[in-house]
């Protein structure tokens, strides 16, 4: 009987925690692994460990060298983000196991009424519940601290030093308090281990924290120089309607000119004079004109960027005027919208069609802005920094942002409400 137990807990069970281990390392990783891997991976690891000396501190880096070595070749994912996940799996099943086990060492001396073997059993069968407890941990984790990435592989480092530090502090205090036949005192070890596991879980919390920080402050940076590059369109709306108003005041002034020519018989002279007034107004004219200088500036700057990389683009978009809506905010969705149709663009493969088309019109209290871009898939894209700034002034001007996709069109639709009183728009900021 008893070698039947020591069989069962540890082959079956040693399969059960290395299993459960290497599946939430890719949970962890956000990989995913075949079913013979998985069991493959855990019959080497069993093997791997049996045949080393039976050593608290041995066995458990073995298996984190195991876990490494099953993330990098079998994940295939970054060595640091590896070595963080390998620990931090570690770490939660050691400190769920000595969780229980604490608590089953200060349970213990209440069963003396009951039969020893029934005892016995209860306790085997109980030791093993760490097994939930660290699934529980595991899916805690997995749920709400995994990060972006990009940012997990900028300060990996950050969050790695201190649980590889609890993860061998773990260790050693098992081994020397444990490795002594008397005088454990199983309350302080019972604090140690939930001390252990509250610290990990701090020091997660504040890992996520501070990259949500990082991203922010990146946010801001993108929307920081976004805001200067939509303020120089102001200012070259306000220039080219300075210069339009100029010539429209001179305008009298060029025709008497081209009448004295015309009359004095220089009809070439007038002939010149007018296709130098002609050169004027082209460069005073905009690609597309939509009621708005800002608006028409920064619609030109985008398209004729996109004419210039083979994607042919078309616009009908007419603003109203005057109009509540403040340039910077039109400007905001207009610059991010193109941005990411001529991006959707570049990614299309040789030979395929590249279009980019701006629409929008008012009807009643409503502004409607629709912008569609050729598109290779199904697969909405992944809510990025544009997205996300266009969905906000969306929602101060209480509107709404919808997206639709087929094989070869991305249909991006934008709806305003316009406002009635400038009150209004500053109220829903505050």
């Amino acid at each position: 009987m008893d070698r039947l137990w020591d069989f069962f807990n540890i082959y079956f069970i040693g399969m059960v925690q290395i299993l459960m281990g290497f599946y939430f390392l890719c949970r962890f990783l956000d990989r995913k692994v075949t079913r013979p891997s998985y069991f493959l991976f855990a019959i080497c690891s069993l093997a791997a460990i049996q045949c080393i000396p039976p050593d608290g501190i041995t066995d458990q880096l073995v298996y984190f060298l195991l876990l490494t070595l099953g993330g990098i070749f079998l994940c295939r994912a970054d060595k640091i983000t590896v070595l963080l996940y390998a620990a931090l799996t570690i770490e939660i099943m050691q400190l769920s196991y000595g969780i229980v086990h604490s608590l089953l060492n200060i349970l213990y001396p209440l069963t003396a009424p009951f039969p020893h073997k029934f005892v016995g059993i209860a306790i085997l069968i109980a030791g093993n519940a760490a097994l939930l407890l660290a699934a529980f941990c595991y899916r805690i984790v997995s749920r709400y601290f995994l990060c972006d990435e990009a940012l997990k592989k900028q300060h990996v480092f950050m969050v790695l030093t201190p649980i590889l530090l609890i993860f061998l502090m773990g260790e050693y205090i098992s081994s020397i308090i444990y490795g002594t036949s008397s005088g454990v005192n199983h309350y302080q070890m019972l604090g140690i281990q939930l001390l252990g596991m509250a610290s990990l879980f701090c020091i997660l919390f504040a890992y996520k924290k501070l990259l949500e920080n990082f991203r922010l402050i990146t946010e801001l940076s993108l929307l920081e120089q976004e805001e200067h590059s939509l303020n120089q369109y102001v200012e070259e709306a306000k220039t080219r309607y300075e210069r339009t108003r100029s010539f429209r005041h001179d305008i009298k002034n060029h025709m008497t000119v081209v009448k004295e020519l015309v009359q004095n018989g220089k009809s070439k002279e007038a002939l010149d004079y007018i296709g130098d007034m002609g050169e004027i107004t082209e460069e005073l004219s905009f690609p597309c004109s939509t009621n708005n200088p800002v608006a028409d500036i920064l619609i030109g700057n985008k398209l004729g960027i996109a004419e210039s990389m083979g994607i042919d683009v078309s616009c009908s978009l007419l603003l109203p005027s005057p109009c509540l809506i403040r340039d910077i905010d039109i400007g905001i969705v207009l610059a991010n919208a193109l941005d990411n149709a001529i991006h959707a663009c570049k990614q299309l493969p040789p030979g395929a069609e590249r279009f980019i088309r701006v629409t929008g019109h008012r009807q009643n209290d409503f502004l409607l802005l629709e912008m569609e871009n050729s598109f290779q898939g199904n697969r909405l894209p992944r809510k990025g920094t544009g997205l996300s700034n266009i969905k906000a002034v969306a929602e101060k001007y209480q509107g709404a942002l919808s997206i639709k996709t087929d094989h070869s069109t991305f249909t991006l639709s934008i709806l305003l409400i316009i406002p009635q009183q400038p009150e209004h728009i500053s109220q829903h900021n505050a």
